[in-house]
């Protein structure tokens, strides 16, 4: 029998073809390659620039991918090959050699060699034995410890070729191995390609025709992407045997043998990383020490707590009767909405126990807000257990409450006769938000634009802080003010209420009220409040009124106050049919104030202890929890509130529906066709023009497509230019600042919103324009099209063109002041003591037993949560500690992302070098991350030993200042190895994004950087 004749031919291009996009251009480089090479032959390709050869040794090489043909090895097609696939190929089979012999430059000789030897899994003796050998083939056997800098042309480029070779490759691709070199160096060069052409396939490209004849055993000539010559083809012979199918790939399945998949350990991504790092130590140093701030100040907080824990313990002691623990209907988790504004003033004062007196505090506001998701509390089972439980005599749950409050949603309408002789809210927060619209209108509406902010949320910002009215603890046996509140309270004057109708002014400990309140109260005219603010908003000062108005007790307790009820407050228009704020007429409201408002009368004037550690009243005004009782039982036989009731799908202030999207869309379809039936001919013309006029899909995509298109720079203008034509509270200069604050994504995101809007607007006038003027016609067609709309179609324009109120049911009920008594808002349950403020958590936990999740009570703990109620020392800790957090938190994620990013930038040749040698992406993806991990370790380690140093002195300054010894700040250790452990795995988010971003670079773009 004849012997099988082994195959000749190891690469095969048919008809490659590879294209480029450029913006709207198509690039052909490629335009049907058809070749195929030996497996051992030494191919120069020549070309002018721009002819395709570069981009056919890279596809070869696996590094870029054909639009069309096939790159069939040994016979086997590449078409499925996968990206782990390709990479075991280049790691295998493929040895590269470039022009700029792209080293890696923290790399040693060695190291750079053993490489590719690491990702094929070669154990660490014999990958170094290895890469010796294939330097000394090259003459480099005594270079191997030096850096490529270290180097030679000639010599970093024997290194890049015996980096090639010591995998032992069956393809060597040089791509211009000696267009940097001088002619004796490049001799060399090629005497050592020659040399390992006679046992593997090199295929070289080159500008040197004269190379190219000497060293060549075929010349292959390229122009535009087309073969125009090949001196030395494989003949018909050699193309008729058949190879061996024994390669990657999905086709490798059918083999005996498959190749290892390539791949780096994550203790050589590490060595990598740190030898990168350590090649600056400069700025990993102060990289590392810029993120270990945060660490810095949370072992701070930590430490200093923990000394401080048994001063806090003593506080709570004394302060538990003042703090109740709070269940909410909408609860929030540890940490959630805790608002507590105060008007403060710190001032001394000589005023005599004799009058009341001004304090100038417009605006001392203090906002603490902290959101969290939020949990419903069934407050209405709960209130009936515990009135139940309270009814029962000697229990222990029952002893341990002092007191219980239940607050609910309603918001007092109280009205004052001020001294312009103005019926007045006396709501500071009404008033001042009322004030502050002039100035802050066109201000909020832009900021609206920008940020999608409300004007209401805007302005409770600034308002909030100005509380009034106040519903106070009452006491137990009928009494309307708890044993608690008139321990904490001095009363200076009148006495405490016993009436539903009585309330007591709230001084602060200087006898004084500041200005909104007096203003909210009628005592201060509102020209001086406009006085103030106009001063404030145009940056002036105002001289503060000396000596202080006063007024005296007397005077005060003659103050009237009428409480109208919120219902009141509505009258049906007899033309529209819809209830109106009659309270916005000053005629109507005086009338509604002298025949509807409920007298109150100020009983008594109080102040706080000076002796008490806290105070139980934020507002000037407390008010009894009967006055809340009446107010809401009389409320309910409101006309207002009847009217309401007998229209429950329809707002009754707007005479429009409400809208339902719990609906199914039968329902959602059936409500617009009942809709549409009982409009007049003029609302149908509407609504069909309101149906026609929504674009689309296609038009709003084309609007998009178009100005997607643009430059960033020339969307930043059009952004600014359409904010200055639009609004005149923004300066030039305040317009640019922030767009040009904003991200290229943060951009398109507002640009692509506002050309929708605008193509929607100009397709709707297009629409208004071929539509109107045309009622009975376009009541007909509406008439006609409803016939034809689908369920779908009907329910979508329920949602979409129909006008809703933009309230519910349910919120027009409580601005009515329509209120279930049984169902409170909040339930404040005040401890006897600190030890009895665990029997009633465990009174709450076995109310819980049995309870699904979703039905347990939750509930806050004010002690734990409000830090106003510790001693001085303690806030001033905490401010301090706060603010190094804050420093630190904004400049670890800074300098995290910035290192990270200046890696990636720097490190870009690297990820195409190791991407040559067969790295998957997500070794490179693990490369950076590890980088980012050591950055991390290295901040903490940092973090935690400037802790231990700076306790030393902490310690020394808190004995000093409250003589308290057992104040020591302490980092425990194991504390200290989670704050480490934490900072890794913070640094090791942070550098996600920019390792994938790593890992997707082109790696023939990442091996052209320089």
């Amino acid at each position: 029998m004849q012997a099988r004749q082994e195959p000749t031919v190891l690469l095969e291009l048919q008809d490659i073809k590879k294209d480029y996009i450029t913006g709207s251009e198509v690039v052909h480089a490629l335009k049907g390659i058809k070749l195929q090479f030996r497996k051992s032959e030494f191919v120069s390709i020549l070309g002018p620039s721009g002819c395709g050869k570069t981009t056919m040794l890279n596809i070869v090489g696996g590094l870029d991918h054909y639009t069309q043909g096939d790159l069939t090895i040994n016979g086997i097609s590449t078409k499925n090959y996968s990206e782990r696939d390709w990479d075991a190929y280049r790691n295998h089979a493929i040895g590269f050699v470039f022009q700029s012999y792209n080293l890696i430059p923290h790399q040693t000789v060695l190291q750079n060699v053993e490489l590719a030897l690491t990702l094929s899994g070669v154990s660490k003796n014999q990958r170094k034995i290895m890469a010796k050998n294939a330097l000394e083939q090259v003459g480099l056997g005594d270079q191997i410890k030096k850096l490529p800098a270290q180097l030679s042309g000639g010599q970093m480029q024997r290194v890049a070729i015996a980096r090639a070779l010591v995998n032992n490759p069956d393809i060597i691709l040089a791509d211009e191995p000696t267009g940097a070199l001088d002619s004796e160096t490049s001799v060399q060069v090629m005497d050592i390609l020659k040399k390992v052409s006679k046992d593997k396939l090199v295929i070289m490209v080159t500008h040197n025709p004269d190379l190219a004849d000497k060293y060549s055993t075929r010349i292959i000539n390229m122009l535009d992407g087309l073969i125009i010559n090949d001196s030395n083809p494989p003949s018909q012979e050699e193309l008729a045997v058949q190879p061996k199918q024994e390669i990657f790939g999905e086709n490798a399945k059918k083999t005996k043998k498959k190749a290892k998949k390539p791949s780096m350990s994550i203790f050589t991504s590490f060595m990598l990383s740190l030898k990168n790092l350590f090649s600056k130590k400069g700025r990993t140093i102060l990289t590392s020490f810029a993120g270990s701030v945060g660490i810095i100040g949370i072992a701070l907080i930590y430490a200093v707590s923990q000394g401080a824990t048994s001063y806090i313990n003593m506080v709570q002691e004394e302060t538990l009767g003042s703090y109740p623990l709070t269940l909410e209907a909408e609860h929030t988790n540890l940490g959630s909405i805790l608002e507590k504004f105060m008007s403060i003033s710190n001032s001394t004062s000589d005023h005599k126990n004799d009058a009341v007196y001004e304090q100038s505090a417009l605006f001392d506001i203090i906002n603490a807000l902290n959101s969290a998701e939020t949990q419903q509390n069934d407050l209405k089972s709960f209130k009936k257990h515990l009135e139940e439980e309270r009814a029962k005599q000697d229990t222990l749950f029952n002893q341990s409450i002092s007191g219980v409050q239940y607050t609910y949603g309603l918001d007092l309408s109280v009205y004052t006769q001020s001294v312009d002789n103005k019926i007045i809210c006396s709501d500071a927060q009404q008033l001042l938000g009322d004030l502050l619209k002039p100035y802050l209108g066109d201000m909020l509406s832009s900021m609206e634009m920008l940020e999608g902010t409300s004007f209401g949320g805007m302005t409770d910002m600034y308002t909030s802080s100005f509380s009034v009215w106040e519903e106070m603890l009452s006491g137990d046996n009928g009494r309307l003010v708890s044993p608690l509140l008139e321990k904490q309270y001095n009363l200076v004057y009148g006495s405490w209420p016993t009436e539903y109708n009585e309330i007591v002014l709230v001084l602060d400990k200087n006898n004084e009220l500041d200005d909104m309140t007096l203003y909210s109260l009628g005592l201060k005219e509102e020209e001086q409040v406009k006085k103030i603010l106009d001063a404030v908003m145009k940056g002036e000062t105002v001289e503060k009124q000396e000596p202080s108005k006063s007024w005296s007790y007397k005077e005060i307790s003659e103050m009237k106050f009428r409480v109208i009820l919120n219902a009141d407050c509505y009258q049906q228009d007899p033309i529209t049919g819809n209830y109106i704020d009659i309270t916005k007429n000053q005629q109507a409201l005086k009338v509604l104030y002298n025949n509807k408002g409920i007298d109150l009368k100020v009983s008594g004037i109080i102040k706080p202890n000076a002796d008490s550690v806290a105070h139980m009243l934020s507002g000037s005004i407390g008010y009894t929890s009967k006055l809340t009782e009446y107010v809401i039982e009389n409320s309910k036989q409101s006309q207002t509130i009847l009217a309401q009731q007998q229209q429950p799908d329809t707002d009754i202030f707007t005479g429009k529906l409400f809208k339902n999207s719990d609906l199914s869309d039968q329902q959602k379809a059936d409500i617009f066709r009942d809709y549409v039936q009982n409009l007049t001919k003029e609302k149908k013309s509407q609504l069909y023009i309101d149906i026609m006029s929504i674009p689309p899909e296609a038009v709003l995509q084309q609007a998009v497509q178009e100005v997607e298109k643009m430059p960033i720079e020339q969307m930043r203008l059009m952004l600014i230019e359409g904010i200055k034509n639009s609004t005149t509270a923004l300066t030039q200069e305040q317009i640019e600042e922030y767009i040009n604050s904003l991200s290229d994504e943060a951009l398109k995101e507002y640009i692509i919103i506002a050309v929708k809007e605008q193509a929607t607007k100009e397709y709707a006038q297009g629409v208004q324009t071929a539509l109107g003027g045309k009622t009975e016609q376009n009541a007909m067609l509406l008439d006609m099209a409803m016939q034809q709309y689908s369920e779908e179609q009907c329910a979508a324009f329920y949602e979409s063109v129909m006008e809703f109120s933009e309230s519910s049911y349910q919120a027009n009920m409580e601005k009515l002041g329509y209120i279930d008594l049984d169902n409170p808002e909040t339930i404040n349950l005040y401890a006897t003591t600190f030890e009895n403020k665990e029997l009633i958590e465990q009174g709450i936990k076995a109310y819980n037993k049995g309870l699904p999740e979703e039905d347990q009570i939750k509930y806050v703990d004010y002690v734990g949560l409000m830090m106003s109620s510790i001693t001085t020392i303690i806030n001033a800790i905490t401010y301090v500690l706060i603010a190094f957090v804050a420093v630190s938190l904004v400049v670890s994620s800074i300098m995290i992302g910035v290192i990270t990013l200046i890696s990636v930038q720097e490190r870009t040749k690297e990820i195409g070098i190791l991407r040559s040698l067969g790295a998957s992406k997500r070794n490179v993806s693990s490369l950076f991350n590890a980088e980012t991990m050591l950055v991390g370790f290295f901040a903490g380690l940092i973090g935690v030993g400037v802790t231990y140093l700076l306790c030393i002195p902490i310690n020394l300054i808190l004995h000093a200042l409250t003589g308290i010894n057992n104040l020591s700040a302490m980092l425990p250790v194991p504390f200290a190895l989670i704050l480490i452990s934490l900072s890794v795995i913070l640094t090791l988010i942070a550098g996600i994004i920019p390792s994938r971003s790593a890992a997707k670079k082109d790696p023939v773009v990442a091996l052209r950087t320089e």
